[in-house]
């Protein structure tokens, strides 16, 4: 009986202690993303759009417990009593936020090298699509359709991929050196291809 007891003690000790560790941890989480001079946001129904010098934005961020809005050339992001993992959440809405504004006052830019030392390779662009030919010798073109709101222009041996959407950029100059994917080839010798050699600015 005297052992149950203890325990029965030592177990709402440890409930209580994490009860005052919980509501320690949880506490108003805020996050202000500044809008440079140009540059306009409005939120609607959860989607929020972002106007400026070289286009717009567009992107839903929804949750049901964060609270958002532009006040004062701010977008001001809420969570009231957030928990760790909306702590995270925010986080990565910031950093899209500010991709967003980044993308409205110059757009961002992915180069993609074009290589070939077996065969002489053929990339051109024809109407919506980007065409390869003759890659490794191949007779028959390998053709990818151009994402909506990017620009594809193609200078020698280089690709440049710009647009005000940062992931639909990167999503474009990754369709373009996946569509050289090569199979059942020594990739030591057979080194031809299309190659991402710079991402928004950064050199890889």
């Amino acid at each position: 009986m005297q052992k149950e007891k203890v325990l029965e003690e030592n177990y709402l000790h440890i409930a209580t202690s994490v009860s005052i560790n919980n509501n320690k941890m949880k506490e108003d989480i805020i996050r202000e993303i500044e809008l440079p001079e140009g540059v306009s946001a409005s939120f609607t129904d959860g989607v929020l759009q972002i106007k400026g010098p070289k286009g717009e934005n567009s992107r839903k961020f929804s949750h049901p417990a964060m609270q958002s809005k532009v006040e004062q050339n701010k977008v001001v992001l809420l969570f009231k009593k957030g928990t760790r993992r909306e702590k995270k959440l925010i986080s990565s809405f910031t950093a899209h936020i500010k991709n967003m504004v980044a993308g409205v006052q110059e757009a961002h830019k992915y180069l993609v090298k074009i290589c070939s030392g077996h065969f002489p390779m053929n990339v051109a662009i024809s109407g919506s699509e980007i065409v390869i030919k003759n890659f490794l010798g191949e007779s028959v073109p390998r053709k990818a359709q151009i994402i909506d709101s990017t620009e594809v222009k193609i200078d020698g041996t280089q690709i440049t991929i710009t647009s005000c959407d940062k992931e639909k950029a990167g999503q474009m100059a990754a369709r373009i050196e996946s569509l050289c994917r090569i199979t059942n080839r020594d990739r030591r010798i057979f080194q031809d291809g299309c190659y991402i050699i710079e991402k928004a600015g950064k050199a890889i």
